[in-house]
């Protein structure tokens, strides 16, 4: 069964509610855009707020029209690469380290002949660098037509705000015209799935589980196709997703 805590995977119905409750509050255009990478490309929210234009669309030399690429070509800065762009405030804070024997018994003897020599020591001195996240790349076509129609609508009205926009622009902008930062967007989508959804227990992350959960589950392909999707390095990751739906398990509980 699934792990205690994970974001829910709405059911067909609650997406199609979900997104008609978007029409019903302010930037439904922005809103549904978003909300639809979520759903039918399983991006991360950080991944989604460091999205720039000329990832969706190839704009004219003026700036004032554009053409929605048929494939989304994601960097693999984006991939858990909040701070790719310097748009995360969350720190890392250090709660395990682990050392193998030899640099261990190494690290005794450093520390021994700096206690006998009288010098100052600091915990902090001795951990191993951290392992930083290397992402990787991963081209996603735009071929459901719903995201496209949302992207595209989008599009048209932020050049009619903004008259023209550059391939470097974020594609999606605060009330206060700036990028989002990951934590902001995650927020954002959590309110617009929990708040005005009423979908309990969804989170950002539920459009992303939604995506791979229907790849493994109701069109049964291949854990390959549906960790190249995620852009997991790591396959291991996506056997999480092997677990039942809670769909699945709704259903089995009737049949009682």
């Amino acid at each position: 069964m699934a792990k205690s805590g994970q974001a829910r995977v709405p059911t067909p119905a609650q997406q199609r509610h979900l997104f008609q409750v978007i029409q019903q509050h302010r930037h439904p255009e922005k809103n549904t855009a978003i909300m639809q990478i979520s759903f039918k490309l399983g991006l991360r929210a950080q991944e989604i707020a460091l999205l720039q234009v000329k990832e969706v669309a190839r704009l004219n030399t003026r700036g004032d029209n554009f053409q929605l690429l048929e494939v989304m070509s994601l960097p693999a800065a984006y991939t858990k690469g909040a701070d790719a762009m310097k748009r995360s405030k969350s720190r890392y804070r250090r709660r395990t380290v682990s050392f193998d024997i030899e640099a261990f018994n190494q690290l005794i003897r450093q520390v021994e002949a700096m206690a006998k020599a009288g010098a100052k020591i600091n915990p902090a001195d001795f951990y191993p660098p951290v392992k930083k996240h290397k992402g990787s790349s991963r081209d996603l076509p735009l071929v459901d037509p719903d995201l496209r129609e949302a992207l595209e609508q989008y599009l048209i009205v932020r050049i009619e705000k903004q008259r023209s926009l550059k391939p470097s622009d974020p594609l999606f902008i605060t009330q206060k015209g700036g990028p989002y930062s990951p934590n902001t967007l995650q927020e954002h989508m959590a309110l617009m799935l929990r708040g005005w959804a009423g979908i309990e227990k969804a989170s950002s992350h539920s459009g992303r589980r939604s995506v791979i959960t229907n790849v493994i589950h109701k069109q049964k392909k291949s854990v390959k196709v549906a960790q190249k999707i995620a852009g997991h390095v790591n396959p291991s990751t996506t056997l999480i997703y092997e677990e039942p739906p809670e769909e699945q398990i709704s259903d089995a509980l009737k049949s009682l």
